[in-house]
């Protein structure tokens, strides 16, 4: 048996990869985050199959399951939301996995602040605004974060910063980041991207905590800040399809 971690997307049931679905269907056992993955997305499990909400399971509770499954030799489907690589809580999985000689493989999904970006209806990396992008959280009640990763060390760079788990730190976050970005600095904030209530809201460090807490949004969403986000005209094409900058594929055009 396999067990299978699964990227379900952010939460849209048709934002799941056609492998992750095929994989859904196949495994006559199911493990998902129902606290931010639909049950429209295991919907398509097997008749018959073990399908199980792990928000209210330990660690300790899935990895039974696995096991129980293993020892049946019976492939499980571990169905996380958005990918898995990020924030996705499967490292400490695939340490047991591993003590206990168990298979897994790893399907990737769609990351949130991508499915973000989509509702936005624009490109993160701008050319000569910027061409780098930061994934990064607050520790706020998590876990601590690494010595040398703070918003000031990210923000000295200029670079798209993408903020989990800072709904709540939205002062803190301007405390940090508006002596780099300054205060009219565009940010968006992105609550429960792909599902139904989905909602997109647009501000600046100095009034986005006061456009969120007029919409009451206190969880789930994304907070993202940078120069790139504005709504601008003011940069210059890609060289991508430059004809006057040849590659491989498209030679220099004769003139």
């Amino acid at each position: 048996m396999t067990v299978h971690f699964i990227g379900a997307g952010p939460g849209d049931p048709d934002l799941i990869t056609v492998k992750g679905r095929r994989l859904i269907e196949s495994c006559p056992v199911c493990l998902y985050a129902g606290s931010l993955v639909p049950e429209a997305v295991v919907a398509c499990a097997p008749e018959g199959a073990r399908v199980l909400d792990t928000a209210p399971m330990t660690l300790d509770d899935t990895h039974a399951e696995i096991v129980a499954a293993h020892a049946r030799g019976q492939d499980v489907a571990r169905v996380h939301s958005g990918d898995p690589a990020l924030y996705g809580a499967i490292a400490e999985q695939i340490r047991r996995l591993k003590a206990a000689g168990i298979p897994y493989d790893i399907t990737p999904g769609v990351s949130a602040y991508s499915a973000a970006a989509a509702a936005m209806g624009q490109e993160l990396t701008i050319p000569e605004v910027a061409q780098s992008i930061v994934l990064t959280r607050m520790s706020m009640k998590s876990t601590d974060m690494p010595a040398g990763e703070t918003l000031e060390n990210f923000g000295r760079t200029g670079a798209t910063l993408v903020i989990h788990l800072g709904i709540r730190a939205l002062r803190e976050i301007r405390r940090q980041l508006a002596p780099f970005y300054g205060d009219d600095c565009a940010v968006v904030v992105a609550y429960r991207v792909g599902w139904p209530d989905e909602t997109i809201i647009r501000g600046t460090l100095a009034d986005i905590h006061a456009k969120v807490r007029d919409a009451k949004i206190t969880r789930t969403a994304l907070v993202f800040i940078g120069p790139a986000l504005e709504n601008r005209t003011d940069f210059r094409d890609s060289a991508l399809y430059d004809p006057a900058i040849p590659h491989v594929l498209r030679p220099r055009v004769k003139t």
